[in-house]
C-alpha cells in the first residue's frame, strides 16, 4: 500500500486494509502512507519519501502488487525521482489507482509497457462503502475471466458504432497535465481512450478537451469511453461539451460507462485490448484483465 499522492485517513485506511484481509490478502503499508507534507497539506508526505515508497514497493520481489490508497495530487512531483530502470529490473507486476494515479498509470505505459488497472483505490469511500465496486475488483484479481465485459446501466451511446483497440487514459485533467511533458504521449492513435473527471466545471472540461484536440493527442484515436463526472455540474450541460468537442473525431462514443470518481465504480484495465461496441454500451476485453 503506497501513498503516491494526497494524504490518507487512518480510519479509512484501516477500513480499506480489513476489507483485502478479509480477502485472504496479506497487506503491507509502506512506511510513509500517513505522513503529510510539513509545507503543503494536500501532499502525503514529502515527495523523496513518496517515491522511495513507490520504488521500495515495487522492487520488493515478496510484493505481488502495488495498491494506492488514495488519489488527489503529487504524482507528478514524483516522478522523475524515480529510478526507471530498477523498477524495469524488477519486472511486471499489478498497479492500481486512478484520478492523480494516471499520471503514474501514463508513466509506466510509455517507460514500461506494462498494462495496469484504472479502479477505485483502497481509502477511497467508494471501496470501503459500495459493494459493487469492491465486488468488481475483487473479480479482477482473483477471477479477471469473469469481467471481460464491462457496461452499466446507464451508458448510453453519444456516437454510434463499433472500435478495437488497447485502452488507455484516465483522468482528463491528468492526461492534459502530461502533454509536453516526458511522460506526455505524442498521440493516442489506435486507442480506446477512457475519460473521466471529478469537480470541473464544464468550460474547463472544454477547455481541456480542446488543448487535446489542439495538441494532436486525439488524431486517429479508434473509440472513446467516457465514464463518471461527478460535481462537474449538471450533466446535461458537460454531455453537450463531450459531444460537441468529441463528437466531430467520428469515433464510436459511449457514454456514463461506469468508471471514475462516482460513488460506483468498476475497475478498467488499461493497456490491453478491447471492442467498444457504443450500441450495447459494452467494452469488451479480448484478454483476461492481468494478461495484459
Amino acid at each position: 500500500m503506497v501513498a503516491p499522492s494526497g494524504p490518507v485517513p487512518p480510519e479509512r485506511l484501516e477500513a480499506g486494509l480489513d476489507i483485502l484481509r478479509d480477502w485472504g490478502l496479506d497487506p503491507v503499508v509502506a512506511p510513509h502512507v500517513l505522513d503529510r507534507h510539513p509545507g503543503f497539506p494536500y501532499l502525503a508526505g514529502q515527495d523523496a519519501a513518496r517515491a522511495h515508497d513507490f520504488q521500495q514497493a515495487w522492487g520488493d520481489p515478496e510484493v505481488a502488487a502495488v495498491l494506492c490508497a488514495r488519489g488527489g495530487y503529487g504524482v507528478q512531483r514524483m516522478t522523475d525521482l524515480l529510478d526507471w530502470d530498477a523498477l524495469r529490473a524488477a519486472g511486471p507486476k499489478l498497479l492500481l489507482g486512478f484520478s492523480d494515479i494516471t499520471a503514474l498509470q501514463e508513466a509506466f505505459a510509455l517507460r514500461l509497457g506494462l498494462a495496469t488497472l484504472h479502479g477505485t483505490m483502497i481509502a477511497a469511500q467508494a471501496f470501503i462503502k459500495d459493494e459493487p465496486t469492491r465486488d468488481h475488483l475483487r473479480a479482477t484479481l482473483f477471477e479477471p475471466d469473469t469481467v471481460r465485459v464491462l457496461g452499466s446501466a446507464g451508458a448510453r451511446t453519444l456516437v454510434p458504432g463499433t472500435a478495437r483497440g488497447i485502452t488507455v487514459g484516465g483522468c482528463l485533467s491528468l492526461l492534459a497535465a502530461g502533454i509536453g511533458t516526458p511522460d506526455g504521449r505524442g498521440g493516442l492513435a489506435g486507442g480506446i481512450l477512457l475519460l473521466e473527471d471529478i469537480g470541473e466545471e464544464p468550460y474547463r472540461i472544454d477547455r481541456m478537451l480542446t488543448q487535446l484536440l489542439r495538441s494532436g493527442l486525439l488524431d486517429g484515436v479508434a473509440g472513446i469511453a467516457l465514464g463518471s463526472w461527478q460535481d462537474c455540474g449538471p450533466y446535461e450541460r458537460v454531455r453537450e461539451v463531450l459531444r460537441d468537442r468529441l463528437g466531430g473525431l467520428g469515433v464510436p462514443i459511449v457514454e456514463e460507462l461506469g468508471f471514475g470518481h462516482g460513488d460506483s465504480s468498476l475497475t478498467v484495465p488499461l493497456g490491453v485490448p478491447a471492442v467498444l461496441d457504443a450500441d450495447a454500451g459494452t467494452l469488451t476485453l479480448e484478454v483476461p484483465a492481468l494478461d495484459g
